[in-house]
This record gives C-alpha cells, sequence and structure tokens, in this order.
C-alpha cells in the first residue's frame, strides 16, 4: 500500500493505493481480510464506518443460529442435498446453493479453529437441531451472540496479521471507469478529520473492492436492525451494480426500545399479549378478539418460535403469522402500542391465573413437557428454560420480571441485494458484495443460512482475487482520469451540504425519520401498489433535491446527511423493484403481504386491506434483476439456474486443480 496525494479541482486529496479494500467490519467482511492474507494477498486494508458498528456485533436472537452441513449423528445428508433445500426455497441459483453447501463445513470448521464455541459432544460431533424450512438438523448456535462471538474472533485473527484498519472513515461513492465496467477506488469521509478540509476526504484506489457493508436497515423506521447499521446499497446501485430479488426481505416481531428478535422460547413460553394506548394505558388482552379458541391463540402464539419470520402462508386457519397481522393492525391501523408481558398468563386462557395446559396442541405441549415447564407465570417458564433470554434484556435495562416489553413487526434482513456470480463478484468487475448485502438468498431460506452465506461468500471473493486478480492497481493518473469526475460530484454535493449549517434549523435527522417512516409504511411486510407509487414520488423528489433541502447543525452532520443520500436512492431502487413485481402480478408470498381486492380476508373482521392472495410459484423459478442507470431502470426476470451436475470424477478434478483450472 503506498500514499500518494491527488487534486481534484482545488483540493488536495490523501490516496492510498493498494490491491484490495474490504469495506466493512462486520464477520464476512474480516472474513474476507483474514483469508485474503492466508491465500497469500497481504497489499489490503480494511475500510470501516465504525469497527463496532453493524448487525453481526451488534445482533441476535434467543438461540442465533448458524446453518450448515450435518456433521452429527445418524442423519444422512450431502452438499447436494443441502443445496437442494436451499434452492427449493424459491427464486435462487441452483449454483449459488451448491457453493453454499459445500463451503459450509470448511467455514464453520475455521471459526471453530479460531475459537467460536460451538457446541460439539464428548466424541467431537457438532450435533444440531432443525430451524425454519430446514429438513434436517444442521442448525447449530453458539447462544444469543453467536455472530457477535464471531466477528469478535475474527478481528482478533485481522489484527494479529496486521492488516491495516481504517477505522471511522465513511464510503460516499463507488468509483468505476467510465463505462461502468470496472470498480477502480473509493471516495470516503474521513470521520476522524471534519473539522479539517484538507483531510475530510481520502481516496482509494484499488484493484478490488469486497463490499461487506450489510443490509440497508437504515431504510425502515421499524427496524430490529442495531442502530448503528445502515448499509450502503444505495451507492453501489449508484456505480451500477445490479440488484436481484430486491423484493424479498424477513420481518417479524422484536422489541424496540432494546432491538432484538423474539423467536424461539421468547414466544413458546406462551407470553401474554397486551395493546395499550400511546400513553401507556388503556391496558387490553386484544388476541382474544380474533381467536375464539384460546388453545388456537396459545399455539399460534407458541409457533411463532419456530415460525418466527412472517409468512402469508401461515396465516390461514389462525396460523402463527396472523399474529404479525393482528400486531400490525393495532400499531398501524389503531395507533396504539403492543407489548408481550412475561408477568402473568393470558386472562383468556387461565383460570384464576393459571394457565389451562390442556388447550394446548400437541405440540406445545410436548415441548412444554419435555422441557418441565409445564406451571407458572411466562417469566416462570423463561427463567426455566433459557435464563440467558431474561438476562440479555436485563444488561439493556428492561427488565422482564418487573416491566412489559414493547413490541413491533420489524424489518429483520434482506434475502436479496446486490448481484454476484459463484465467485461473489458482482457485474461491475473487480467488485465483490459479500454478506447480507449480498443478494443470494431465495424467497424462502432455513435460519442461520444468512451467516454461513457471509462466510462462504467471503472466503470465495478471497479465492478469487488471490488466484487471479493480484495485479496492482492503477497508476495516480490513470485513476484520475477514470475517477475525476465522480469525485467532483460528491465533492460538490458535499459542500451543498456544509453550506447548509446553521442557515437555518436542521433537518438531517428529520429527513431521515421521514425516509424510514415511508418505507416502513408502503415497503414492509404489508405492500399495495398505490402506497409504492405514493412513496416513490416523495422519495424522487427527496433525492433530486436533497443538496437544497438539507439543513445541517455542524459539520458532524456531513456523515448523516452523506448516508441520507445513500438511503434514498436505495429506497428509490428498492421500491422501483416491489412495484415491478406486483405490475407483474405478483402476489403474497416470502414475508410480505400484497393486497389484493380478489383475495381472501385472514378473518372477517379486520379490515380489507388485509384481503390478499398467494404467489402461484411461478414467479419462484424466476429472479428478478435490475440495473439502475441514474435516469431509468433496466429490468431483466430470468429463470433461476439449475444445481449443476458436473462430473466428479476424482481423476479428471484432480487433473483440473493441479492445472489451475478450477478458479475461473
Amino acid at each position: 500500500m503506498r500514499k500518494d496525494q491527488l487534486q481534484i479541482e482545488d483540493k488536495m486529496l490523501d490516496v492510498y493505493s493498494l490491491n484490495t479494500v474490504v469495506v466493512g467490519s462486520g464477520a464476512a467482511g474480516l472474513n474476507a481480510a483474514d483469508r485474503l492474507y492466508n491465500f497469500g494477498q497481504e497489499d489490503i486494508a480494511i475500510v470501516t464506518e465504525g469497527i463496532n458498528m453493524g448487525t453481526s456485533r451488534n445482533t441476535g436472537s434467543d438461540k442465533q443460529t448458524y446453518y450448515k452441513l450435518t456433521l452429527g449423528g445418524k442423519d444422512q445428508d450431502s452438499v447436494f442435498e443441502m443445496a437442494e433445500t436451499l434452492f427449493s426455497g424459491g427464486s435462487m441459483d441452483g449454483d449459488l446453493a451448491l457453493v453454499e453447501a459445500a463451503l459450509s463445513a470448511r467455514s464453520f470448521y475455521h471459526l471453530v479453529d479460531i475459537g467460536v464455541p460451538f457446541p460439539h459432544n464428548r466424541f467431537g460431533e457438532y450435533v444440531g437441531y432443525k430451524t425454519d424450512h430446514d429438513p434436517r438438523k444442521r442448525a447449530t448456535s453458539a447462544g444469543p451472540l453467536t455472530s457477535r462471538y464471531m466477528t469478535e474472533k475474527l478481528e482478533k485473527e485481522v489484527k494479529n496479521k496486521g492488516i491495516q484498519i481504517f477505522d471511522n472513515y465513511q464510503v460516499i461513492a463507488v468509483l468505476t471507469d467510465q463505462k461502468q465496467e470496472n470498480a477502480v477506488g473509493l471516495l470516503t469521509l474521513n470521520k476522524n478529520q471534519m473539522e479539517n478540509e484538507e483531510k475530510r476526504y481520502t481516496l482509494f484506489n484499488t484493484t478490488n473492492i469486497v463490499y461487506a457493508t450489510g443490509g440497508p436497515a437504515g431504510l425502515y423506521a421499524t427496524s430490529v436492525y442495531p442502530g448503528s447499521q445502515t448499509g450502503a446499497s444505495g451507492l453501489a446501485f449508484e456505480a451500477g451494480v445490479k440488484g436481484k430479488n430486491l423484493t424479498e426481505w424477513q420481518y417479524g416481531i422484536a422489541s424496540t426500545k432494546f432491538r432484538w428478535n423474539l423467536s424461539g422460547t421468547y414466544q413458546q413460553v406462551l407470553p401474554t399479549y397486551i395493546s395499550t394506548d400511546q400513553g401507556g394505558n388503556d391496558r387490553q388482552e386484544f388476541l382474544n378478539e380474533y381467536f375464539a379458541d384460546p388453545g388456537k391463540m396459545l399455539d399460534a402464539i407458541f409457533l411463532k418460535g419456530y415460525q418466527w419470520p412472517f409468512d402469508p402462508r401461515k396465516v390461514e386457519d389462525f396460523g402463527s403469522s396472523l399474529i404479525d397481522i393482528l400486531v400490525y393492525n393495532e400499531t398501524v391501523v389503531k395507533g396504539r402500542r403492543v407489548w408481550l408481558d412475561y408477568r402473568q398468563n393470558s386472562k383468556f386462557a387461565s383460570e384464576n391465573g393459571n394457565l389451562n395446559f390442556s388447550q394446548l396442541g400437541e405440540e406445545a405441549y410436548q415441548y412444554l413437557e419435555n422441557s418441565e415447564a409445564l406451571f407458572g407465570t411466562p417469566i416462570e417458564r423463561l427463567k426455566k428454560m433459557n435464563q440467558p433470554a431474561i438476562d440479555l434484556y436485563a444488561d439493556n435495562g428492561i427488565d422482564l420480571t418487573s416491566e412489559m416489553l414493547e413490541i413491533a413487526v420489524c424489518a429483520q434482513h434482506n434475502n436479496g441485494g446486490l448481484e454476484g456470480n459463484i465467485w461473489w463478484e458482482s457485474n461491475l468487475a473487480h467488485f465483490f458484495p459479500v454478506g447480507e448485502v449480498n443478494g443470494s438468498h431465495g424467497v424462502y431460506r432455513p435460519g442461520g443460512t444468512a451467516l454461513n452465506s457471509g462466510q462462504v461468500g467471503s472466503t470465495r471473493a478471497a479465492q478469487f482475487i488471490a488466484a487471479r486478480y493480484q495485479k496492482e492497481p492503477a497508476e495516480l493518473d490513470v485513476f484520475a482520469a477514470q475517477a475525476s469526475s465522480q469525485i467532483e460530484k460528491k465533492l460538490k454535493l458535499g459542500e451543498k451540504f456544509i453550506q447548509s449549517i446553521k442557515e437555518s434549523k436542521a433537518n438531517i435527522i428529520e429527513i431521515r425519520e421521514k425516509l424510514g417512516e415511508r418505507m416502513s409504511k408502503a415497503g414492509a411486510h404489508i405492500r399495495n401498489l398505490a402506497a409504492i407509487e405514493a412513496a416513490l414520488k416523495e422519495t424522487e423528489s427527496e433525492l433530486d433535491q436533497l443538496g437544497e433541502i438539507s439543513s445541517l447543525n455542524s459539520i458532524r452532520d456531513l456523515s448523516l446527511a452523506f448516508q441520507n443520500y445513500d438511503l434514498l436512492l436505495a429506497q428509490l431502487v428498492y421500491l422501483t423493484a416491489f412495484k415491478d413485481y406486483i405490475q407483474l402480478g405478483g402476489k403474497s408470498r416470502g414475508s410480505y403481504l400484497v393486497q389484493d381486492e380478489e383475495g381472501e380476508l385472514p378473518l372477517e373482521s379486520l379490515s380489507e386491506d388485509f384481503r390478499f392472495s398467494l404467489e402461484d410459484g411461478a414467479l419462484s423459478k424466476k429472479i428478478q434483476r435490475l440495473r439502475y442507470r441514474g435516469d431509468h431502470f433496466e429490468f431483466s426476470w430470468q429463470d433461476v439456474r439449475e444445481i449443476p451436475e458436473d462430473n466428479n470424477w476424482f481423476e479428471t478434478i484432480w487433473n483440473k486443480y493441479l492445472n489451475d483450472e478450477v478458479i475461473k
């Protein structure tokens, strides 16, 4: 890595030239850097908006899952069978499914070897359990903080290798050649030097970019993503990177004061669902208004533990996802607040405060019986089954033994994202999106596959770079010729933001809140075409005028202003993808409900706005891709690629491997 300076108009900017920059410091980004070094490419650095920010380090669930090939017990499994499971989720390319299955064991054991505490038995078998959409016991967990442990151990590996980390550097532009065919570098905001006009911006001149920025979490107001996670997908779209399956997200019930998924035992202990007014008064149990049978209600709550993401297929006949609709109805339609109360049993299903367990279906009853938890209140059952789940909230200022827990249906994960091939390289050459920002998943996916995909994808990107993209970055004059106009454009936007300081009341936070509320209302798990089109008009208008309408309180707000630019651009692209899907005849699937006047109502007592029809499967055999061109979008709907069945004769593969014909 070498450091120079480059003059852009009247500014002299620091520029670092090196083979590969990894953007992001979550589990996928850190693994990419670690793997690159191990594969022999040491001319690398990590650029991160904040080493302790991001989803990997700051999120989890009651038992955060890592999904991999079966590695214990009698259950039969194979790479191809795991690939079939991933592929069966719909709208997933079979070659990517095969790669994610093939490298799952390698990626898992790498984490084990660096100290992530996944449990094994005395014979060394890494036993597993079933997760959602999983026909085998492929899931494992290191507890509520699995991804944090992964991130911490990978960070230790990176630091032990002496890999440079540019901490507090925010990417504000992905730089390309003039035809948007190759990535050539990055423009960043150096948040350590915001007051210093000469050091405020830093350039990176690169051969390769590994983009591990996470999902575009800042799009939604109602979100379980950590507040520190915003994403940077809009900048990639601006650079010409294709989007894939952007319609596909996961939404589910989560706490809002402290953002955490309320899956697993948080639901299986059968908490009481409470609705209040905005002041926290007028306490009401509200599920009994819709469930005539208390047993059905309890079973639906219990199954939310297994079936955490909202799924329109699980609404019929008082299914578990009806609860998500009812929570949404209370919070968004009625404008009330919803809570889980672990201190007492539901009056609707109790006698003198004692839950009548005989009302439970066989699955719920058997589970609680096996867990020796057929007694007491929800909090007493939770203490018996999962004390760390209580401790987690206590560590974050919420005492479940003495207070209710406020909840909402929140955005949790983007199954779609940026396009990548089997080496995780995008249509923009030398640009590798890895982790959640990569749209490798289909409509449905087994729980825990995101962590596997992030490790597999970052490993594959590192393999390809180390084998095929070892050349030095461009000479500085060549880099300048390619990127100067892009750099100048962003610097001018930055100047507009800066000129607004103290001219009027600051509105940067207000713009952020408005775009989040717009997405949560029009582009979350309840969608309709009219609302999406209205939201699109607002988004386009704000994006076009952002430099003029933004007002900063101080230079520190410049970071937020550039985030707003990225998020508005991402919102424009995502909402356009949603619109295209519905106009093509797309119905409810995955984790969202598309309102359909000719569809079925979940319950007659609900508003017509909840009438919907399920997608018939035709579009699940295709993948939506789009490319943002500044003034228009290019769409394509292509059939999924089937799972490859290559000739795996050992001598043939060995010869190809020896002749370096595999990585291509």
